[in-house]
């Protein structure tokens, strides 16, 4: 059997000319604000395996200033994503979930999130740090979002620094900040996926019961621009 071709880490300038990643739609993101909202949803997390995963928080530019956030909780399936504002109520409802090892959550740059969840009393568990996951590409270095997406779907995922550096911490989000915070979750998740799909995610993580395959062509179809 021969062996398996990787393919290449494109150019930033090839990677620009490539067709732009497909967010999930509007209607398949829910801005949660309340605890109701969040019972109402309580069953259909609880039963859901694999979560894309990030946060946003408000920047902090003085020197000095500590964060006090995060100040929204994203999590991805992949039909629907979670953006969660915070409250205590809220974060109370979400612990189990960033507690339990059965349910996988996983994202980029999680180190950070980690340190601020500690700092509120949480200890995330299930947690799967994708940067790391490209050592079979050649690539030893970490690596981001954006070029994850393009080695693996050929897909420009754009990342604008003013929307990243935006008042996270807003009662009422705009419309770029939504589809942003989405699109860091649901592209992780699409990336695990891959990555299972071509057997090169971490060893321990095949000795999970759980199971995440979804069909390639399922995959790739909703990263069509």
């Amino acid at each position: 059997m021969s062996e398996r071709v990787l393919p290449l880490l494109p150019s930033k300038e090839q990677i620009q000319q490539l067709p732009l990643f497909q967010n999930l739609a509007l209607p398949q993101i829910q801005v949660i604000h309340s605890l109701e909202q969040c019972q109402a949803i309580a069953s259909e997390l609880k039963h859901c395996a694999l979560f894309g995963f990030d946060t946003e928080s408000k920047p902090t530019f003085n020197k000095g200033e500590v964060s006090t956030g995060p100040h929204l909780i994203q999590l991805a399936s992949i039909e629907k994503a979670y953006l969660f504002q915070m409250t205590p109520a809220i974060l109370e409802f979400l612990q189990p979930i960033l507690e339990n090892p059965a349910q996988l959550k996983v994202g980029f740059g999680l180190k950070n999130d980690g340190h601020l969840f500690r700092k509120k009393g949480i200890q995330l568990q299930g947690m799967v740090e994708l940067s790391k996951c490209f050592t079979s590409f050649g690539l030893n270095n970490a690596v981001g979002i954006k070029n994850a997406m393009a080695l693996l779907f050929q897909r420009n995922f754009p990342k604008s620094k003013k929307i990243s550096t935006s008042n996270w911490a807003r009662k009422t989000l705009t419309t770029a900040q939504i589809q942003y915070a989405t699109a860091d979750a649901y592209a992780a998740l699409l990336v695990f996926i891959e990555l299972q799909r071509l057997a090169l995610l971490p060893p321990h993580l095949y000795t999970s019961s759980l199971t995440f395959a979804m069909p390639f062509n399922t995959i790739n179809a909703k990263t069509e621009a």
